[in-house]
């Protein structure tokens, strides 16, 4: 069992997947490029694998970097307990996706790009979780927010992809802007860019905290995740259920003891409010994806608010469980999308006999997403609703309110699960329903095991033995050497509800009707609550109207004003011309042909003759005679 990761493997851990998107970003279509990208990051799995068993044990590596007058920024960067789990999950995920994508990309043209930009994506977040002070973190957190830029918007020919590419960049930016000014508000607080054990300013805390809110897709800014679907699905796996939007919840547990009891209270607030906003969008969304989008909002959002009641041992359990499951729920969707050719879940149906190995991983993933025993999801949600009750005790009684919430919430993540699996599932056959278009969907088949594979492995991990050795209690948990102390168990009563409030939900799921596309329950659920049309009308449309406002200013008004100078400089131009030409020039020109005609007749009358002389002396003496007399 190592002590220590050396430097040199360090580097290798952080430098491998930098050099893969070099060497891969111009390969174009070569079929080598997926497995290079799988070979980079198995290397990398090996190393982490290597470093876990070290786990209470903390690593630090710092080196002089920036030196200005007092401000000092060393590079540094860190492995710890939580550390090392994240390197784990971020290349077992990673390499089972890009497995996965080897036979979902087979025929796409830029299959190296694609490679290319997924390592780069995981450069950036083994960046941000080495990140040994802020400066740093935030470094990687940048370049994070690129990949997903590249990802998301892969097929860049696709309106909708460009369009959810661009959204997602800068609603993220709106997040990293505050963060950035929580750092800086940091510094000026502790005088370092580390992270700290004291309690920082509420302001403070909650400009740090927006930049989980934007990651991870928190209220108000979480209307981006769903529209990043319009990625390939592999992306959305690795991206916005495992990693990506896991770096916000990293984030925090990086900074929870810095956070004032007012953040801390902000965050809960904020996470409950996801949760619930999430679970609500997700219920009668119609593409498959959208659902589990609105799913890993509404989980995210349970780990925001354990964090916020100071769970953080039961948020990361719940990271750690989520990873997996929900993974495996973006993978086995890609087998039904590329089974069926479609996202629309109403065009699926009856696929339980044609894709009997995409059913069962998709109906144990859902399970442990819903929180059914003897599945990870059951543990980490216990941990997590557990230590909100215990929270609450200790608080006056509308802080009952906020664990209560997220009880039902686990309900309703039941409801939504059951109802999509209905719709893929069951009913009639997908093969005896015409689509909406006119179109016949085309019989369906399973993937290859290249596909299989990962996703079986992934369900596989979601059971709970993996865990804990007592699948029905989290305090028999591994977890625990990780993540820190987990909170005390709730009350007695808290198991036994959670169970009956996901039976109840799966049984209202399977029964409950569709509303028509008309209906107001449905509008609002397909459209995330109406936030989107709330920014149109609040911030994007008043935005675009001062632009242009702006831009009529600038034609009419700043425009007018060059173009009058200009014209007004140009007639003044002509008149100093025309001045200059028949004035200074006509004077100069006039004064020299008079004493060219003066010249000329003094040289006339000095030409030498004698008769021209006798001649002038009589004119000149006539004229003294006539001014005499």
């Amino acid at each position: 069992m190592p002590d220590s990761l050396p430097l040199p493997l360090l580097i290798a851990l952080l430098g491998l997947p930098f050099v893969a998107f070099g060497l891969l970003v111009g390969s174009g279509n070569r079929a080598g490029a997926g497995w290079l990208a799988v070979l980079t990051t198995a290397l990398g799995f090996g190393i982490s694998l290597y470093a876990f068993p070290s786990l209470p044990h903390t690593q630090r590596w710092e080196t002089n970097w920036i030196q200005f007058q007092s401000l000092t920024v060393p590079l540094q960067f860190r492995l710890d307990a939580v550390g090392r789990m994240m390197l784990v999950v971020v290349h077992g995920i990673a390499l089972l996706v890009q497995l996965y994508s080897i036979s979902y990309m087979h025929d796409d043209a830029r299959r190296g790009r694609y490679f290319a930009y997924l390592q780069l994506f995981i450069g950036a977040m083994l960046g941000i979780v080495l990140a040994g002070n802020l400066v740093i973190l935030y470094a990687f957190w940048e370049l994070v927010g690129l990949a997903s830029l590249l990802l998301i918007g892969f097929w860049y020919d696709r309106p909708a992809a460009a369009a959810a590419a661009k959204k997602a960049f800068l609603m993220n930016r709106i997040g990293d802007a505050a963060f950035l000014l929580g750092i800086l508000m940091t510094y000026r607080h502790t005088g370092s860019f580390g992270f700290g054990t004291a309690p920082l300013p509420t302001l403070a805390g909650v400009c740090l905290f927006m930049g989980c809110v934007a990651k991870s897709a928190q209220f108000p800014l979480l209307t981006w995740l769903p529209d990043a679907m319009e990625g390939p699905t592999p992306v959305s796996a690795l991206l916005h259920a495992a990693t990506m939007v896991a770096a916000g919840i990293f984030l925090l547990a990086r900074i929870h003891p810095m956070l004032s009891s007012d953040a801390l209270l902000v965050v809960a607030l904020v996470g409950t409010l996801t949760t619930v906003w999430g679970g609500l969008s997700a219920l009668f969304q119609t593409d498959i994806k959208r659902v589990l989008a609105f799913s890993t909002v509404s989980q995210l959002g349970l780990m925001v608010a354990a964090m916020g009641t100071g769970n953080v041992g039961g948020a990361l359990f719940h990271l750690l469980t989520h990873a997996f499951f929900k993974a495996g729920l973006f993978l086995a969707a890609g087998s039904v999308i590329h089974a069926v050719h479609t996202q629309n879940m109403r065009e699926m149906g009856g696929l339980r006999k044609a894709l009997p190995h995409t059913y069962l991983t998709y109906l144990i993933c859902a399970a442990a997403l819903s929180g059914v025993p003897l599945l990870s999801g059951f543990l980490s949600k216990e941990a997590i609703l557990g230590g909100a009750f215990s929270w609450a005790n200790n608080r006056s009684g509308a802080a009952q309110l906020l664990p209560v919430t997220l009880l039902l919430s686990s309900g309703l993540t039941a409801v939504y699960m059951a109802r999509q699996i209905r719709l893929i599932f069951f009913g009639p056959s997908a093969n005896s329903t015409a689509a909406p278009a006119g179109r016949a969907v085309a019989a369906p088949h399973e993937p290859d095991w290249l596909m299989r594979g990962p996703v079986w492995l992934l369900t596989s991990l979601s059971v709970g033995f993996w865990f804990s050795l007592n699948p029905l209690s989290v305090h028999h948990s591994w977890v625990a050497q990780v993540v820190g102390v987990l909170p005390d168990e709730g009350p007695v009563w808290l198991a036994p509800a959670s169970v009956v409030l996901v039976l109840l939900g799966g049984w209202l799921g399977f029964r409950l009707r569709e509303p028509a596309e008309t209906s107001q329950l449905a509008q609002a659920s397909q459209q995330y609550g109406y936030l989107d049309q709330l920014y149109q009308r609040i911030v994007t449309g008043p935005v675009l109207w001062l632009a242009s406002l702006v831009n009529r200013t600038d034609q009419r008004v700043v425009d007018g004003v060059v173009n009058g100078v200009g014209l007004g400089t140009v007639m003044v131009a002509h008149l100093v011309s025309f001045f200059d030409r028949f004035g200074v020039d006509g004077l100069v020109n006039g004064a020299g042909k008079v004493a060219i005609g003066v010249g000329q007749l003094t040289r006339s009358v000095q030409g030498g003759r004698v008769q021209t002389y006798i001649a002038t002396a009589l004119a000149i003496v006539v004229l003294l005679l006539w001014w005499i007399l």
